[in-house]
């Protein structure tokens, strides 16, 4: 069944510049210049693969615009929005591993607003459900730095946007990017309305942050649940997951509307990851999330991209994730989908130990909230 699905996308989101790199960090003079890791190519043969197979008419195009001060100063503090705003005249660094070339207080500021716009839309019953490909990404920027690439909080933002104006109540954040959603979990750790769930890899990035103990404070003690898996995952432990910890907490967290911050950097493919999904994993995952959301907020639900970095394999892997929002069939067939190129699929017993601890650790604190309220 074809489903009525937002999309945002502006060819401004590509013109953010983190510069030449060796990988992700700035060669110095040492070493011959190559492209920076998070580039345009990802994200844009993603957009291409959807024009080459007739799949963005399908979608509806979701108008939006950068988003006000008033809005990145819910969650980022002014000393940092001036900083992005007085460095990306020039270029620079904003924080960890974060640059903001030329223009890219504004790019950045219109990703936070293609979000919102996604939010709106879909809490508004404009669309059903939606697909922002937005960049710079987002889960890693906190309050007062970038970090991790990302310059605002896109989907943490868009979040606080739609409680002030009224749009939603209690939303659940499931972040499947291979990283830590640090920065989403800093803006609602003490906010019992928003539920933030992480699947990562543990101990990747940031690299002391995600553990099994982070479970909120103050108002939002339960409401912040780790799920730090073992580097070398594959389907196996990703579905588990999301079968034992991330539907038991959206059954008992009841949203309003459910966002996924949907990076494609646990695929094997990927160059800053040591984890083993392909696109039919994505699917198949989109697929659950989506019977979550059909089944506790009328299926309002939004996939938010944030990393990946195969500049071949992305693209498939959002296709999938496209596909199942939309009902669309494409006829595009992933070729690296079989076993015979991505083996150690199954759920080993170490990694069931890993999410069974996030079943007897996090969840059970969500649900002794619960509980009690």
């Amino acid at each position: 069944m074809t489903m009525t699905t937002g999309f945002i996308w502006n060819e401004r989101y590509m013109w953010h510049d983190n510069g030449a790199a060796l990988g992700q960090i700035p060669t110095g003079g040492a070493f011959q210049p190559g492209l920076h890791l998070e580039n345009p190519e990802t994200k844009r043969r993603l957009k291409n693969l959807l024009d080459a197979y007739d799949v963005t008419p399908q979608l509806v195009s979701l108008a939006h615009e950068a988003a006000p001060i008033a809005t990145l100063a819910r969650f980022h503090t002014q000393d940092y929005i001036d900083l992005v705003e007085t460095t990306s005249k020039s270029g620079g660094s904003v924080g960890q591993a974060t640059i903001a070339g030329p223009g890219s207080f504004e790019v950045a500021r219109l990703a936070v607003g293609g979000t919102t716009a996604a939010v709106a839309a879909v809490t508004q019953g404009h669309v059903q459900n939606a697909y922002a490909l937005t960049r710079p990404p987002g889960h890693h920027a906190e309050r007062d730095r970038g970090r991790g690439f990302c310059i605002f909080n896109n989907i943490g933002l868009a979040i606080l946007e739609a409680k002030a104006q009224g749009w939603v109540e209690r939303v659940a954040v499931v972040d499947w990017d291979v990283h830590h959603g640090n920065g989403t979990q800093q803006a609602f750790y003490n906010d019992s309305d928003v539920l933030t769930v992480s699947i990562h890899q543990e101990m990747l990035y940031p690299v002391n942050l995600g553990k099994l103990e982070e479970i909120g404070d103050a108002a939002g003690e339960g409401f912040n649940i780790n799920v730090p898996l073992p580097a070398g995952c594959g389907g196996g432990a990703y579905l588990k997951a999301i079968d034992d910890v991330v539907i038991p907490a959206l059954n008992a967290f009841q949203p309003d509307l459910i966002i996924i911050a949907c990076g494609f950097d646990a695929a094997y493919f990927d160059p800053l990851s040591h984890m083993l999904l392909v696109a039919n994993h994505y699917r198949t995952m989109t697929e659950k999330m989506m019977h979550a959301a059909d089944t506790l907020c009328g299926g309002k639900i939004i996939a938010n991209h944030e990393g990946g970095y195969s500049d071949f394999y992305v693209p498939l892997c959002g296709m999938a994730v496209i596909e199942t929002l939309s009902g669309i069939d494409s006829g595009v067939k992933d070729p690296y989908a079989g076993t015979e190129f991505v083996a150690n699929q199954d759920l080993k017993p170490h990694q069931f130990e890993a999410i069974k601890a996030a079943v007897d650790g996090p969840l059970a604190a969500l649900f002794a909230r619960q509980g009690s309220s």
